[in-house]
């Protein structure tokens, strides 16, 4: 994507470890870079480990569709070939073996570790976005066990973990064995206001 230099959020990642295999939580606002963040420690761990694989799950098709054509377009010419399977939860994807991308939803890779998928272990790089709706009533629970599994099973996988907004983000970053990037520049200025009767009044 022409990079030619690293906004403040990407910079801290650096500096904390994400070239060199740290788990990290990154909490920056919409727009600030999250995803370059976790695409520098994607390609940095497949470059290295021959033939293992990087794993981005989403809370929402929508967005796993979003991702896809995005890692796509951007891994076009690099050689990794990208996946997405959002659908049929009772199934262990074999197909994935010659894939180098996997973008899946947090109930599509449920199911695939209760069906023993072989691929898994090849998992280098653990990609969580949105990670805040670990406080979801619908979804959360699925999510943490998810984590909880994936970090037994894969104690030398990178988790790299975004949010825009959260709450806990210490106390998180403290589950995950990760370092903490909290940034707040953002590309477009944000105003705060007050609508009433057709006009805002900001602060």
């Amino acid at each position: 994507q022409k990079i030619t230099h690293l906004n403040s959020a990407q910079l801290k990642a650096v500096n904390q470890g994400l070239l060199e295999g740290k788990n990290l939580l990154v909490c920056t606002p919409t727009g600030s870079g999250k995803t370059a963040i976790a695409t520098f420690a994607i390609a940095r761990n497949l470059s290295k480990n021959e033939g293992s694989k990087a794993l981005y799950l989403v809370p929402l098709r929508a967005l796993a569709s979003e991702k896809y054509r995005e890692y796509t377009a951007l891994f076009k010419d690099s050689g990794f070939k990208v996946a997405i399977s959002t659908g049929e939860l009772d199934s262990a994807d074999e197909w994935f073996e010659k894939y180098d991308v996997l973008i899946l939803t947090v109930e599509k890779m449920d199911s695939v570790l209760r069906h023993h998928a072989s691929w898994v272990s090849s998992i280098s790089t653990i990609v969580v976005d949105e990670v805040h709706l670990l406080n979801d009533v619908g979804r959360g629970p699925t999510l943490e066990i998810l984590l909880t599994v994936l970090k037994q099973l894969l104690k030398n996988a990178q988790i790299v973990a975004l949010s825009a907004t959260i709450g806990n983000a210490k106390e998180l970053a403290e589950w995950l064995n990760a370092g903490l990037v909290i940034d707040d520049w953002r590309p477009v200025k944000l105003h705060r206001g007050v609508y009433l009767d057709g006009e805002i009044e900001f602060e």
